[in-house]
């Protein structure tokens, strides 16, 4: 699978963003998809998934503002990313995993800015 993410800017504390991620390629309902993200000067983390049964998990950074949630017909993914902090500044990944293997597909990155 090939993935496309789109959606990042820049914005103010507080604010809200919705990244999108476009996959082409078979077998999509297959995929778990996912999210990490990379902050300047730092290892990419983890930010939510959604499994190809559709169980949801979240970094505990992000419960309860973020929502990730998947099409399975448009083969898209989403984040919606709510009460945005500057913490929150990074490049954002979309990510694909097989069952029973690792998150082996990247996209090329998306970047969100959010200033104080």
């Amino acid at each position: 699978v090939q993935l496309q993410a789109s959606g990042g800017g820049l914005v103010q504390a507080g604010d809200s963003l919705r990244l999108s991620c476009a996959a082409t390629g078979r077998a999509f309902n297959n995929y778990s998809m996912g999210w990490f993200r990379q902050a300047p000067g730092k290892d990419r983390e983890f930010v939510g998934s959604v499994s190809w049964t559709r169980r949801i998990t979240y970094a505990d950074s992000v419960k309860g503002r973020f929502t990730i949630s998947r099409d399975n017909a448009k083969k898209m993914v989403y984040l919606q990313m709510d009460s945005l902090q500057p913490e929150d500044t990074g490049v954002y990944f979309c990510v694909g995993q097989q069952v029973g293997s690792t998150w082996g597909y990247w996209g090329q990155g998306t970047q969100v800015t959010v200033s104080s």
